[in-house]
């Protein structure tokens, strides 16, 4: 049965505004969460009357963030059917030019507020016996890549908090959906100055995923290209790769 009752995180725009369309126009109430009033608003008239109730919030106030988890459940009649924690940033974050603000605000947007997301999402659904918690991770989780130690931390982070998750849950009908794209048409992907290969349609995108999500996978991957390559490096002796990344490092 497809889910009723949703939350996502950092719908005010890409993956997180795509899914949120997708799944309003099936018929779902989406609790669409994000810091741009106006662009959640946008969003809210675009989807179906009624299927999206804007949430205004800043992830990194879990106090706001656990109180808007607790309204959509209660809106829900007790627990939702669906959590995704989208939300997150990415910077260069190169160790010769380091900047310990901009380290933590990513990580407390991707780790922090993520795994808060997740864990205030699953008392409820643990309760009922039912639901499904995401988290979009990132192929970058697999290796430190080049410039960016802050986001494939974050992305690596949650990655093994998800990891661990799924081993909790194991025996119960509480689902926990781990996604790793590559890249992504989208505002976030707009800024980079560098070729993104396998640059994917949002629209495919959100397919991938919700076909995924649908089918209740633990992990979802996409492109294949992408995740093939990112899985073959996460195998490399550390050596050796970092060798070969340390050449494709970015200029100081």
């Amino acid at each position: 049965m497809p889910p009723r009752s949703i939350f996502i995180t950092g719908a005010s725009s890409g993956l997180g505004r795509g899914l949120a369309l997708h799944y309003a126009k099936d018929g779902a109430t989406v609790h669409a969460a994000g810091r741009r009033a106006q662009e959640i608003e946008i969003l809210a008239r675009e989807a179906p009357p009624g299927h999206v109730v804007p949430v205004v919030l800043d992830v990194t106030d879990p106090v706001r963030l656990v109180q808007a988890i607790r309204d959509a459940e209660s809106a829900a009649g007790g627990a939702l059917d669906l959590v995704i924690a989208n939300a997150g940033m990415g910077a260069p974050t190169n160790a010769r030019k380091m900047d310990w603000a901009k380290v933590r605000k990513i990580l407390d947007v991707n780790v922090t507020a993520a795994c808060v997301t997740v864990a205030a999402a699953l008392p409820a659904m643990v309760t009922r016996n039912a639901g499904q918690v995401v988290a979009i991770s990132s192929l970058a989780a697999f290796r430190g890549m080049p410039g960016n130690a802050a986001y494939c931390a974050s992305k690596a982070a949650l990655h093994i908090f998800m990891e661990s998750i799924r081993v909790d849950l194991c025996g119960t009908r509480v689902v926990a959906t781990t996604i790793y794209p590559g890249f992504v048409k989208t505002e976030l992907t707009a800024k980079n100055k560098f070729r993104m290969p396998f640059l994917m349609e949002l629209d495919d995108a959100v397919e991938v995923m919700a076909k995924g999500i649908a089918r209740k996978k633990a992990t979802i991957a996409y492109p294949f290209p992408m995740a093939a390559a990112a899985r073959g490096l996460s195998v490399l002796p550390r050596a050796l790769y970092e060798l070969l990344a340390g050449r494709s490092r970015i200029p100081s």
